[in-house]
């Protein structure tokens, strides 16, 4: 009976979603991932049970356009789901912000960005073994790279069609949850005017020192979300910390508990305010006019 609703419901996330406009994010051969051949795949068959994405060579932006019921913000946000470059965590750092956005005002892109290689039926189980080993950075290493080449062509898209989606081009941010957090805050430096996101939210994501280096002087603002109770919450604060120091705005909102990955979950614990406190931000910075 459990795998029965487990099917069903993933038949609801996968009906849902296909309803929504795929786009190509590179027309042809993808840059730098040009001999990838394998096929992506969505599955909750894993040690988790957890709905995912894996072994994405080809990147696509997923559109959530804003309900008819509510007014068109103008706002274009690029989500970036999580999962160690291994996997995307689909519905609760996916489908659920997209439909948050819709519920908002604000047209969504979904990003599904490239990921490492999964060999197996099961990614959880490869990403785990790859912890175990001690090889996760040196095997994410080349790819990261490419996802943050591909957040990047995200933003430029959006812009270069916002007229498209009636959007405004100088309304497009990006959001972000773990790996796809490092993603976010990555596209916050070296960017040209046509990928230059208008605010970021890294959301628990992994981002040290050694990375926050080279804050550019017209730097966007940023909104920061983690739980106290998740060791990774230091890169939120020291980022934070370097983005003020750097006289640009930003806003940190480290909750009390909630752990690493809590994205849309309601799990009656503080960590659930931040989707609301960061709505209200993106009105506060401007964006969201009354």
């Amino acid at each position: 009976m459990k795998k029965i609703l487990l099917a069903l419901a993933l038949l609801i996330a996968i009906t849902g979603n296909a309803q929504q406009k795929v786009i190509q994010l590179y027309n042809g051969t993808v840059p730098g991932s040009e001999n990838w051949d394998w096929n992506q795949n969505e599955s909750a068959d894993n040690v988790y049970h957890s709905n995912v994405v894996y072994n994405v060579s080809h990147p696509t932006l997923t559109v959530y356009l804003p309900d008819s019921t509510v007014a068109n913000t103008g706002v274009a946000l690029v989500i970036c789901p999580g999962g160690g470059l291994q996997t995307l965590s689909i519905n609760h750092e996916g489908y659920d912000v997209g439909k948050w956005c819709q519920k908002h005002g604000i047209t969504a892109f979904l990003l599904e960005y490239r990921l490492m290689h999964t060999l197996g039926p099961d990614p959880y189980k490869e990403m785990l073994a790859k912890m175990k080993a001690n090889t996760v950075l040196k095997e994410q290493a080349p790819v990261a790279p490419l996802a943050n080449a591909d957040g990047r062509a995200a933003i430029a898209y959006v812009r270069a069609h916002a007229a498209e989606y009636g959007v405004s081009p100088n309304k497009i941010g990006i959001v972000g949850f773990s790996a796809g957090g490092t993603i976010a805050a990555t596209t916050a430096y070296n960017y040209t005017p046509q990928n230059r996101p208008d605010f970021v939210a890294p959301i628990y994501a992994y981002f040290p020192p050694e990375m926050q280096v080279n804050v550019p002087a017209d730097a966007p603002p940023m909104f920061l979300a983690a739980a106290s109770d998740d060791k990774s919450s230091v890169y939120s604060v020291e980022l934070y910390t370097t983005w003020i120091n750097s006289n640009h705005l930003a806003e940190l909102h480290l909750f009390l508990n909630g752990a690493h990955g809590f994205g849309m979950k309601t799990q009656h614990l503080s960590s659930d305010a931040w989707a609301d406190l960061f709505y209200n931000w993106i009105k506060q910075a401007g964006f969201i006019k009354p």
